[in-house]
């Protein structure tokens, strides 16, 4: 369609819905103190904490050319960790970021993309990443971390649940003179209520010592996988309808507002038409399932959805200017844009329905299969899921499952 045409230009066009800053190589600044007033301040989606408990949460990944197995599993898995962050009780809101880093001499030291809750859009810079590079011991550790801490926009909600997972299989360079050495970068996350947790890919006997010196002091967990992550990835009877129908629900999806919403909309469409395009069944049939999820209605339908906010009373549709409709709405009678609303808002209820009948009908298999190979206990997915169960229950968060998401 025309309409998706135009997305997917302005996606090219754009770096997508979340910012992804490249660091160039060589000295980063000095280290901001705990008590700095430059610290990000609120802004309006921290208000979403007054409704319900705020999830952050930033991954650390090395992606030099050792971790190619650990990139291809968190592509694939970028789904099931939401899911699994999801299932708390109360439901939280959800945001992610990435900071992937290699070494000085690299095609980058750092890439950055800050928290969002648009999950399409983190999975879709995800997906951008190759591993490359490295091969020489030692990694940029130190400046990854303490962009971490520096560059993204944490919330200062003092109940949001913050966490870093840093996660690579070489120890840290301490021999770059300009560098903030990470226990310093560690010593402001502590002030900032950020958790920081240690995963070590492979058996690098100077990783291990360095990694759990950093969950140590951030007050996090130390634990190791295999070099390409030891995650559960088991297809399901139900993975290819649960894709088809994520990807027909997305076109329930009717946006408006202004020409500058207009485009990031248009951006967050081109995303998700990334994912359905150059992702597996399997990735896919995951995202259906966190959608389902009170966590997941943020991530489907983003901001200003006309459907979602006419249904719900929040926006009377005659108070909409006619420019800022969806664009198949602009030509249509008052009274054939209420039926078209109405019309969409029923496919897609019966569209959810369909979508969280069969995730709960996968979810059930996927245990089965699990349980039968023996369990999963030293799996990735259930390493995070401890660490998360243990970490946010400091925060209020209750995880009341029998594991994780797969």
């Amino acid at each position: 369609m025309k309409t998706k045409l135009i997305a997917l230009a302005l996606f090219a066009a754009t770096a997508g819905t979340v910012a992804l800053y490249p660091t160039d190589r060589g000295a980063i600044a000095v280290d901001i103190p705990p008590d700095d007033p430059t610290q990000v301040p609120l802004r309006p989606l921290d208000l979403l904490t007054n409704e319900r408990p705020l999830v952050e949460v930033v991954f650390v990944l090395d992606t030099t050319g050792s971790m190619g197995g650990l990139i291809q599993t968190a592509k694939d898995k970028i789904w099931s960790i939401a899911s699994t962050m999801a299932s708390a009780q109360p439901a939280p809101e959800i945001r992610i970021g990435l900071v992937a880093y290699r070494d000085r001499g690299d095609d980058y030291v750092t890439q950055v993309v800050d928290l969002s809750r648009d999950i399409d859009a983190i999975q879709a810079s995800l997906m951008d990443f190759e591993a490359a590079g490295g091969g020489d011991g030692p990694e940029s550790v130190n400046q990854a971390l303490h962009e971490a801490i520096h560059r993204i926009s944490w919330s200062r909600d003092p109940d949001a649940y913050k966490v870093v997972f840093l996660v690579g299989d070489a120890p840290p360079h301490l021999d770059y003179q300009d560098d903030v050495q990470y226990a310093q970068s560690i010593a402001v996350a502590q002030h900032k209520g950020i958790a920081v947790n240690a995963i070590q890919c492979g058996e690098d006997a100077g990783t291990a010592t360095h990694w759990q010196r950093i969950a140590q002091l951030g007050g996090g967990t130390y634990f190791r996988v295999d070099q390409a992550g030891g995650a559960v990835a088991i297809a399901t009877p139900f993975d290819r309808k649960l894709a088809e129908l994520s990807a027909t629900l997305d076109e329930t999806r009717l946006y408006y507002g202004t020409a500058e919403e207009k485009e990031a909309q248009a951006r967050k469409e081109a995303a998700t038409d990334k994912l359905h395009t150059g992702s597996s069944v399997a990735s896919r049939a995951r995202r259906a399932a966190f959608n389902a999820t009170d966590a997941g209605k943020s991530n489907l339908l983003g901001d200003k959805d006309l459907v979602e906010d006419v249904a719900s009373g929040r926006v009377d549709l005659s108070t909409i200017a006619p420019a800022a409709l969806p664009e198949p709405l602009q030509t249509l009678a008052p009274e054939a844009q209420q039926a078209l609303i109405a019309e969409t808002a029923e496919r897609r209820k019966a569209l959810s329905e369909e979508i969280d009948s069969l995730a709960v009908q996968r979810d059930a298999y996927l245990k089965e299969q699990v349980a039968a190979r023996g369990g999963a206990k030293d799996s990735l997915d259930h390493r995070l899921y401890d660490a998360i169960r243990e970490q946010a229950g400091a925060k209020g968060l209750r995880y009341d499952g029998d594991g994780p998401a797969y």
